[in-house]
């Protein structure tokens, strides 16, 4: 197993290969974003990661920045260039923005659906009204 050199990381980039993320064309937007960066040579600044479901199956293909904390959705394999540039030039990718951290608390942009609370109990009742 490789142990990658993080010493030049700004971007750590949270890719959701979850069932709903993966069903919504996940696999294909992972190898786009990987192969921009290679193209680019940005492997020694970006990384990826896979994850399994972050929580946000409606938001579908969801990725995220860290350690700025900004959730992006919707993300498609046709985005993988608008993206990966606007990373390396430091700015956010802001058609696709769902969640940003503000060094505090996750700020959402307005369109997007505000979700369900992770409390069990919230839960249960929330499935007992439907």
């Amino acid at each position: 197993m490789a142990t990658w050199n993080l010493s030049n990381t700004k971007h750590h980039i949270l890719i959701c290969n979850g069932s709903s993320c993966n069903r919504a064309g996940a696999e294909e937007l992972t190898r786009a974003l990987r192969q921009e960066i290679s193209n680019r040579e940005a492997d020694n600044t970006i990384h990826t990661t896979r994850t399994l479901c972050n929580g946000r199956c409606h938001d579908k293909c969801v990725v995220i920045d860290y350690p700025k904390g900004v959730w992006y959705i919707d993300l498609k394999p046709e985005d993988a260039s608008s993206f990966i540039c606007s990373l390396l030039a430091d700015k956010n990718y802001e058609q696709k923005i769902s969640h940003s951290f503000d060094g505090q608390s996750f700020e959402r942009t307005p369109e997007v659906v505000t979700g369900i609370f992770k409390n069990k109990e919230k839960v249960k009742k929330v499935s007992k009204i439907i």
